[in-house]
């Protein structure tokens, strides 16, 4: 029986003015972690992925993480015998204070994609620039901090999302919670998500991503009133996607640390 073997190794760099939407890096005060009452802030972030590929890929997804909570999911083509792929993501988000505890937040996504792939009829080489998704959601805060750590929610719905063939509109949602405590000069918190997805058509096929829960503990120290050192860690658990109700892969678990 002849085996192949399946490699992916991904990367991510986020780079972002003000807070990001998902709530993943918490501030030091929870002033800063929402936009005030009737003004508006601006997201900017840049994500990077490479995904390498050797034998006869399943057509197991590559997912681009653009924040502790925020994701994109990028479908591959079957049959590679050796392929390798950048893939940059770049987001604007715009996020607007309703009050004191709420935010709503709107934000979209471009794709650059570069492809390299070689096998019996010789090396090939391509790119792309697409369209990847827009979403939007809402951030609130349960409960103020006090003797007791802070909670926060967030929720958010796929305007359109982008896949190999055709888009789908509000077919992904995601939920999760955010807890902190201060304790000058370190604040602790955890964050949890779930993200559902259900079935669309991709062209002539159905296709549904894998469902993914993840929980991230995090800390942060603040040196002075300039410099803050952050460390944390992730852990994902994704399930398989399926195409046209067969299983693309398995359902895997990956750890992170920041």
């Amino acid at each position: 029986m002849r085996q192949y073997k399946f490699i992916a190794n991904g990367l991510c760099m986020v780079l972002s003015i003000a807070s990001t939407a998902a709530l993943a890096d918490l501030p030091l005060t929870v002033e800063d972690l929402f936009t005030d009452k009737g003004k508006y802030k601006l997201d900017v972030s840049l994500s990077y992925a490479n995904s390498d590929r050797h034998g006869i890929s399943t057509g197991e997804p590559v997912t681009v993480q653009t924040g502790v909570a925020s994701f994109i999911t990028i479908p591959t083509a079957l049959g590679e015998s050796h392929g390798n792929s950048d893939y940059i993501v770049s987001t604007l988000g715009l996020r607007y204070g309703l009050s004191v505890e709420a935010e709503i937040y709107a934000r979209g996504s471009y794709l650059h994609s570069s492809q390299r792939h070689s096998g019996v009829f010789g090396t090939s080489s391509s790119s792309a620039d697409r369209f990847s998704d827009a979403w939007v959601g809402l951030n609130y805060q349960f409960k103020k901090e006090d003797d007791i750590p802070a909670l926060l929610g967030f929720s958010e719905i796929a305007l359109a999302e982008r896949n190999r063939v055709s888009s789908s509109s509000f077919k992904s949602g995601l939920m999760g919670l955010s807890a902190y405590q201060s304790i000058d000069p370190v604040v602790i918190s955890f964050t949890t998500a779930y993200q559902f997805n259900r079935s669309r058509k991709d062209g002539s096929a159905a296709y549904k991503p894998g469902n993914f829960f993840l929980a991230s503990p995090s800390i942060a120290f603040a040196v002075n009133e300039k410099v803050t050192l952050n460390t944390g860690l992730q852990w994902k658990n994704q399930q398989a996607s399926q195409l046209d109700g067969a299983t693309q892969g398995f359902r895997h678990t990956s750890t992170y640390r920041g």
